[in-house]
């Protein structure tokens, strides 16, 4: 085993490579590359998959979310910070879903900012952003939308192991009602784009 009493230089990780172009301007440059690329993928998939979830009333689903279904609350994801859903155009809303009081999604897009509004942990990897905006259901019941199936999947799961009295009014889209313990029905309802 001779090789193993031989040093190990640069040059024979990379034997194709002469080890000048490697610390060359441009082989520096190509390996922070690289490296940036690989740090941005290990952020990007360590980040948590966030559910948005817009209500008529934050106050009455900081209750229903916080008490009635016991979810933590969350951190605000780093990415949040960086407007990463507003860049991918996640922030224009159908008209039909908000509230008179918004004017509208353009006022909406205007003045939302992506850390506003409630966090809160659903599973783990897995969180719920809270905001604003939904228009009142039918009877003034408080409404809550999503435009996941997935994310309301998760809450009527989460509603059903608490015991929680509910009904399912609609499968496709998911719609569903839920009585909190002050006995207001609220309306959770899947808006297919």
């Amino acid at each position: 085993m001779p090789f193993l009493s031989q040093p190990l230089t640069l040059g024979a990780f990379f034997p194709a490579l002469p080890l000048d172009s490697l610390l060359s301007t441009q082989g520096i440059m190509v390996l922070l590359l690289a490296a940036y690329a690989g740090a941005m993928w290990m952020f990007l998939t360590s980040a948590p998959k966030v559910h948005t979830i817009m209500v008529s009333d934050l106050e009455s689903g900081r209750q229903f979310y916080e008490g009635v279904l016991g979810l933590a609350a969350a951190e605000v994801p780093l990415h949040y910070y960086y407007n990463y859903e507003q860049s991918l155009g996640a922030t224009s809303v159908d008209p039909l879903y908000m509230s008179p009081g918004l004017g509208g999604p353009a006022t909406a897009t205007r003045n939302f900012n992506g850390t506003d509004g409630l966090w809160y942990q659903l599973k783990k990897n897995t969180q719920v952003h809270v905001i604003s905006g939904a228009s009142l259901g039918q009877k003034d019941r408080q409404r809550h939308v999503c435009f996941d199936r997935d994310c309301l999947e998760q809450v009527l799961m989460r509603v059903q192991t608490r015991g929680i009295k509910h009904k399912i009014r609609r499968e496709k889209p998911l719609n569903f009602l839920v009585k909190d313990w002050e006995g207001r029905v609220i309306e959770l309802a899947e808006v297919s784009n």
